[in-house]
């Protein structure tokens, strides 16, 4: 018997049934730097005044964006100032660990746990490139085992909270004796590129933040501690990738940095597309979408929530903590998903409730994620 740091134990029975590893605990954090949406708005005013004769016509989308505040690496002063690839990627490399270092902790001590107990640590980001990889990073700033499994992954974008979710369920799934602990951490605000006055750029600067959430995942031979909690297990997941799709969401590289993709069409894809895909993932389990009782999905923009009610033909209230997350931080890209399910798992359940974690993200893609506690 392997014993973890305070009293966990690593059972080498099973706990019988189906292995389905549990969703145990979310850490978040954020940088210090706060802007308001009105502060925000005069902002873009005054960088893209210029290259649009109509700029009124578009400053609307800042009140309509559903968003209060959002949190930045640097604050609002900084962002006047031109500042080159290299120096806004270094200061991603520095505030990344920093906010990541905080969200592991955050969240390991939620369960009574330490960085030793873990067995594998999965790191998701694409705002910004660090070799040695962030992963690498956090192996000197916290006390994991030095032979633990590391998996960075790049490129994911929006999707990437509940990709790496995926990617942590299956390996302890594989090994279910282990615990994984999920990073998503993204700075958004360091890819604005002031000589990009693009409709899309003006979009971003009224939708994206910086944030950091990390998620422990456990295998169903870890004994849980005695407590009236419910930790939701997961049932399944899947992706679906849309052909012909790699110009709604994404980067372009250019000379200075990252140049974003974001087309106006995607709340029009969510209609069209997200219900066939979620009915053909429920319906690997025998359900239909009236079972689902709690809806966790990525707050892309209000745009996207709505589109969402829309295509589920959801209840009054099923995106509540979405909405919540977007009022208060913005779109942090991966992270954001996270946020809503640390709000999900604060609440109580009733034993049977089943739940949909969902997030789009570049590719054109979709990740689904069936959750139920028990």
């Amino acid at each position: 018997m392997i014993r973890g740091n305070r009293g966990w134990d690593r059972s080498s029975q099973r706990n019988g049934g189906t292995c389905m590893p549990r969703i145990l605990a979310v850490g978040t954090a954020v940088p210090e730097y706060e802007l308001n949406q009105h502060e925000a708005r005069q902002f873009a005013y005054n960088c893209f005044h210029d290259s649009f004769s109509d700029i009124e016509r578009y400053l609307p989308i800042f009140d309509h964006a559903a968003i209060q505040t959002r949190r930045f690496s640097r604050p609002r002063t900084w962002f006047e100032q031109e500042h080159g690839f290299a120096e806004r990627n270094r200061i991603y490399t520095e505030v990344a660990c920093h906010l990541g270092e905080e969200a592991i902790r955050r969240c390991l001590q939620a369960v009574e746990l330490s960085a030793t107990d873990v067995d594998h640590l999965i790191v998701v980001s694409t705002s910004g490139l660090a070799t040695p990889s962030l992963d690498a990073r956090l192996m000197n700033q916290l006390e994991f085992q030095r032979h633990i499994k590391r998996t960075p992954i790049w490129g994911l974008g929006c999707a990437g909270g509940a990709v790496g979710l995926s990617r942590a369920y299956e390996y302890a799934r594989a090994f279910p004796d282990s615990m994984v602990v999920l990073l998503a951490v993204e700075l958004c605000s360091l890819t604005f590129r002031r000589r990009d006055h693009s409709k899309s750029n003006l979009v971003a600067t009224s939708l994206f933040a910086d944030g950091a959430a990390a998620v422990l995942v456990a295998g169903d031979q870890v004994s849980l501690p005695h407590s009236a909690k419910r930790y939701p297990r997961v049932v399944d997941a899947m992706s679906t990738t849309w052909p012909d799709s790699l110009d709604v969401m994404g980067w372009d590289v250019v000379d200075d940095g990252l140049k974003v993709v974001f087309s106006r069409d995607i709340p029009a894809i969510v209609q069209r597309e997200v219900r066939p895909a979620v009915e053909a993932f429920l319906e690997r389990s025998g359900l239909s979408l009236g079972r689902l009782q709690r809806i966790i999905a990525h707050p892309g923009g209000a745009k996207v929530l709505a589109a969402y009610e829309e295509a589920l033909e959801l209840r009054p209230q099923s995106m509540h903590h979405s909405r919540t997350v977007l009022n208060q931080y913005g779109n942090m890209s991966s992270a954001t998903v996270l946020f809503v399910l640390e709000r999900e798992l604060q609440e109580s359940h009733q034993a049977g409730t089943v739940g949909l974690l969902t997030a789009l993200g570049p590719g054109f893609s979709s990740e689904l994620m069936l959750l139920e506690w028990d």
